[in-house]
C-alpha cells in the first residue's frame, strides 16, 4: 500500500509519500512561522492563504522527487485544527482522489500525533514491524503539543483509549503563554528552552500541577499565573539578570508534572511500552527525562523522531496505515472537516 498525505491543521503545509513495504519515501514541508511571526501567534486567514499559494508547488516538488504513480489512497488531516486550513487541505484531498481515481481517507490529526513513535521502528525493519509493534503492546503514551496533553493507552488489540488529559491549558500553551509573559518572540517555547539552557533551577517557586498521586490529571493554568505574579513582584531591570533561571524553573515545573503524571500512570497500569509525541516532545530536558525515567522501570521506550514531533503529513500517512482496519475510504466528494474533533470519539 502507497498513501500520499497531506497536512494542514494549522501552520504546516505538508505532503509525505508512504510504503508500507519501503517506509517513508519522502517529506515535504512548507513552514509558516516567518509569516505569523510578527503578528505574535498564527493568525487563521493568513495561515489559510498560505496553504492555498503554497500547496501546488509543494506537489510539484513532491512528484519531481518520487513517482506518485502507484499511490493507493490520498489520506488528509480531518481534524482537529483551524477550519480555514483544515478546508485546504481537504479540498486538495478531494482534487487528487477524483484525477487518479483512488480512496480519499480522512485522518485525526491527534491519532497520527499518537502513532507518531512508531514511524521510525517501521523505517528500520518494514518487515519485522508487525513483530516488533506487537511486544510493545500494551503501550502508554504522552501526546504533549501547544493544544493538548494527553495520556492514552493503546491495548494489545490495538485499540486507544485516554488514560487522562489536562483539565485546563495544554503544556504547549503553557509554554507559549509563559514566553509571552516573559517579552520572548513567536514561537516562544524554543526561546524559553534555550535562555533555561544557562540557568539554575531552584530560584522560582513553580506549581507542579494536582498533587494527589491516583489523579493523572494535568493542569497548567496555576503556572502561568504564577509566573505573572512573579514578574510582576521584580524589581525594576531585575528580569533581563534574572531571565535565565526563571525559564529553568519554569521549563522544569513543566517537564516534573508530565513526568510525575506519566509515572504515576505506569505504577497504576504496567504497559509494555512507553512513548512521547507531539511539538512539545521535541524538548530536550524532557526527552531526556522521559529516557531516565523508561531506564529507571526497565521499560522500552518509543518517542517521535524530532522531525515528527510538530505537524508533518508523515505520521497522518502512517496513521492512515496502521489503522486501516478501522479507516473509512470515503468517496472525495463528499470528504469534509471536523475542527473539534477529539482522540477518541
Amino acid at each position: 500500500m502507497r498513501i500520499l498525505a497531506i497536512e494542514s491543521s494549522c501552520d504546516e503545509s505538508a505532503l509525505a509519500l508512504f510504503d508500507c513495504e519501503l517506509g517513508m519515501l519522502g517529506e515535504w514541508v512548507h513552514s509558516q512561522i516567518s509569516v505569523h511571526g510578527e503578528y505574535g501567534g498564527v493568525v487563521p486567514d493568513l495561515a489559510s492563504r498560505e496553504h492555498l499559494v503554497r500547496f501546488a508547488p509543494l506537489l510539484i516538488e513532491a512528484q519531481s522527487a518520487v513517482d506518485f504513480d502507484n499511490v493507493d489512497r490520498v489520506a488528509v488531516t480531518n481534524g482537529p485544527g483551524l477550519a480555514g486550513c483544515l478546508a485546504v487541505g481537504v479540498s486538495c484531498a478531494k482534487a487528487l482522489s477524483l484525477a487518479w481515481q483512488v480512496p480519499a481517507v480522512a485522518v485525526n490529526h491527534l491519532l497520527g500525533h499518537a502513532y507518531s513513535p512508531f514511524i521510525g521502528i517501521h523505517q528500520e525493519d518494514p518487515e519485522k514491524f508487525e513483530a516488533t509493534m506487537t511486544s510493545l503492546l500494551p503501550h502508554l503514551g504522552l501526546l504533549v503539543s501547544g493544544g493538548n496533553t494527553i495520556l492514552f493507552e493503546i491495548d494489545r488489540d490495538r485499540n486507544l483509549s485516554i488514560v487522562a488529559q489536562t483539565v485546563d491549558d495544554a503544556a504547549g500553551e503553557a509554554i507559549d503563554k509563559g514566553a509571552k509573559l516573559l517579552g520572548m518572540p513567536y514561537p516562544g517555547g524554543v526561546l524559553i528552552e534555550k535562555t533555561a539552557q544557562t540557568g539554575r533551577t531552584g530560584r522560582f517557586d513553580f506549581p507542579v500541577g494536582i498533587p494527589n498521586r491516583e489523579d493523572f490529571r494535568f493542569s497548567f493554568s496555576g503556572l502561568k499565573t504564577s509566573l505573572r505574579y512573579q514578574l510582576e513582584a521584580l524589581e525594576e531591570g531585575q528580569l533581563e539578570a534574572d531571565l535565565p533561571d526563571i525559564c529553568a524553573d519554569y521549563q522544569s515545573a513543566i517537564v516534573q508534572q508530565l513526568v510525575k503524571k506519566t509515572r504515576h500512570a505506569l505504577d497504576k497500569r504496567h504497559p509494555a511500552s512507553l512513548g512521547l509525541s507531539g511539538g512539545v516532545a521535541n524538548n530536550t530536558q524532557l526527552r531526556e527525562s522521559f529516557e531516565t525515567l523508561a531506564r529507571q522501570l526497565r521499560l522500552p521506550l518509543v518517542m517521535a523522531k524530532r522531525q515528527h514531533t510538530g505537524d508533518n503529513a508523515a505520521m497522518i500517512a502512517f496513521a492512515a496505515w496502521m489503522d486501516r482496519d478501522r479507516a473509512s475510504e470515503i468517496d472525495g466528494e463528499v470528504l469534509t472537516i471536523d475542527p473539534a474533533a477529539s482522540l477518541v470519539d
